[in-house]
């Protein structure tokens, strides 16, 4: 079993070097295939290290001053193991959130994948990423049952629209890529923030697997751009309206769930609506935060054309809107 820690490089996107799309979809895959750059979930994760042992009141845990939750005078005035187990608990919780998102992905995909023709190189992306998002939801899970918290992961309200979006994957896929961008890329930037400034800080365990993922989601998201760009000029106008209008509302809702703690949280640790307010609603670096969180994407919806006059209203209304 591999137990080296933290030393993983934190990889970047794939840039756009007019590479045909086809290319790109068969190195993406063989990428998925050589060493350092595919993982296990068991096998390069060292669950059993008495270094990587998960103690809940663990100073690591606690938020620090750069976190608009813990920076509250109500957070700092919490006992020491109250700020470890709120801290844990968050983490805790956007794991079970992230292999929740990551079922509906795997699903979705797989929809796709029916679709396509025989020698289609995507579809042996797409079962790479399948695997992939599967040995990442292994170490999030492993993560959960080893922290001794029951977290509730997507609210029950939203549960009911994720099999609507797996049904995307066949019927309207680029619709569903847009979900795909919305989930991940806001985690994405969190962890990169993370790995950048903290890193060293950070829980062993949690480094470890936040790198593996960040490494392997550089390819998915890398892909989902790509296809976005090759597939949604191809696109009738009534399903272009259709996705420029839906896209603002996806992303919105997705970087909440990703970024905001959950109901669960706030009501375990009997977080004041003033404290909520005071480091999320009313922020205006929770919004700025937002917002360079889907800068990625918010870029390649211009540059694909399904931001119009309609859709950007519905982009500032929600408050992601920036200019980039």
């Amino acid at each position: 079993m591999t137990t080296t820690l933290g030393t993983l490089p934190i990889a970047e996107e794939d840039r756009d070097t007019g590479e045909a799309f086809a290319a790109l979809v068969e190195r993406l895959s063989r990428q998925s295939v050589t060493a350092g750059k595919h993982f296990d979930a068991y096998n390069d994760v060292a669950w059993d290290d008495p270094a990587l042992a998960l103690d809940p009141i663990d100073p690591r845990w606690e938020l620090g001053e750069d976190d608009v939750l813990g920076r509250t005078d109500w957070y700092r005035s919490q006992p020491q193991e109250v700020r470890a187990r709120l801290g844990l608990h968050l983490v805790v919780n956007n794991m079970k959130t992230g292999l929740q998102f990551e079922s509906v992905l795997k699903r979705g995909l797989l929809e796709w994948a029916l679709t396509l023709p025989n020698r289609s190189p995507e579809f042996r992306y797409a079962y790479h990423e399948v695997i992939e998002e599967s040995q990442h939801s292994l170490m999030f899970q492993e993560f959960v049952n080893r922290s001794g918290y029951d977290p509730k992961g997507i609210p029950r309200w939203m549960r009911p629209s994720t099999r609507r979006v797996v049904q995307f994957g066949r019927r309207f896929p680029e619709l569903f890529f847009v979900f795909v961008l919305g989930g991940e890329d806001p985690i994405d930037y969190a962890q990169r923030q993370w790995l950048r400034q903290r890193s060293g800080e950070l829980h062993p365990l949690l480094e470890r697997i936040m790198r593996i993922h960040v490494t392997e989601e550089a390819r998915h998201l890398s892909f989902a751009r790509h296809y976005l760009k090759t597939e949604v000029p191809k696109l009738g106008p009534a399903k272009r309206m259709w996705l420029s209008v839906q896209a603002p509302f996806i992303l919105a809702s997705m970087s909440q769930l990703m970024l905001r703690p959950s109901s669960d949280v706030v009501r375990t640790y009997s977080i004041p609506k003033a404290v909520i307010e005071e480091a999320y609603t009313k922020n205006p670096e929770h919004a700025a935060r937002t917002r360079a969180s889907l800068g990625k994407v918010r870029r390649l919806c211009r540059e694909i054309g399904i931001v119009n006059p309609v859709s950007k209203r519905i982009w500032k209304a929600f408050g992601i809107w920036d200019r980039d």
